[in-house]
C-alpha cells in the first residue's frame, strides 16, 4: 500500500521539522503553498509559527477557503500550537481586526491565543497523553489552551488543568511543539489514523 501523501502548509514556523517527523513515520510528506499542492494531498498538517501570520498568507495567496472546504469535507489534519489556533471552530483574543487568526472550522473547540502568556512563559512539561505509552515531552511556546471542547471532540491531554491537545474523527491538535523533540509519536498516532479504516 502507498504511504499516504500528507503535507505540511509551509507558510511559515516548524515547516523541516513536521517534514521529518512525518517522513520518520512512514508518510510521503511535501510543502503546500499553492491551491494544486492543497489538492493533491491526502492530510495536512498546520505548524506552530505565528497564526495571525499564517492567516494573512492564507488570505493572500488564495488558500482560505479551499482549504476551509477540504477540512468541511474531512480532510484529515494535524495542527501544532498555531496550527490547533487556526483549526479551531472558534478563537479567544484573535487579534486586531483585519490582521487576526482566522478559525477553519475544522475541530469543535473554542481555543484562546497566547493562553499560556508570551515568549518570556513559554515551557516545558512531562504529560500524560491518551493513546500513547509513557508520558510525552511537551515544549509550550506561547501556546493556547483550549477553552471549550464540542461533542464528539476528546481530549488526548491536558496541562495546568486545560485541554493541550485533541482530536475529532482524523483531525488532531496540540497546544504543543512534539516535532521538536525527537518524539514521534504524535507524528506517529496522525500517519497511523490515516490508514485505519
Amino acid at each position: 500500500m502507498k504511504p499516504p501523501r500528507v503535507g505540511v502548509l509551509a507558510l511559515q514556523g516548524d515547516t523541516r521539522e513536521h517534514l521529518a517527523a512525518l517522513r520518520e513515520a512512514g508518510a510521503d510528506a511535501c510543502t503546500v503553498r499553492r491551491r494544486e499542492e492543497l489538492d493533491a494531498v491526502d492530510a495536512l498538517v498546520i505548524p506552530g509559527g505565528e497564526s495571525t501570520t499564517m492567516s494573512h498568507l492564507l488570505r493572500e495567496l488564495d488558500l482560505l477557503e479551499p482549504l476551509r472546504a477540504r477540512l468541511a469535507d474531512g480532510m484529515p489534519a494535524y495542527g501544532s500550537c498555531a496550527g490547533m489556533i487556526l483549526l479551531a471552530g472558534e478563537i479567544v483574543d484573535a487579534g486586531v481586526p483585519g490582521r487576526e487568526a482566522l478559525p477553519l472550522g475544522g475541530l469543535d473547540i473554542t481555543v484562546r491565543r497566547n493562553a499560556f502568556g508570551r515568549q518570556v512563559d513559554s515551557f516545558e512539561d512531562d504529560i500524560d497523553f491518551t493513546g500513547l505509552d509513557g508520558t510525552v515531552h511537551a515544549v509550550f511556546i506561547r501556546a493556547p489552551w483550549v477553552e471549550r471542547v464540542g461533542d464528539g471532540v476528546e481530549v488526548l491531554a491536558r496541562a495546568a488543568g486545560h485541554p493541550v491537545a485533541v482530536r475529532q474523527g482524523r483531525v488532531v491538535a496540540t497546544a504543543f511543539h512534539p516535532e521538536v523533540t525527537g518524539d514521534r509519536r504524535v507524528h506517529q498516532l496522525f500517519v497511523d489514523s490515516l490508514t485505519s479504516r
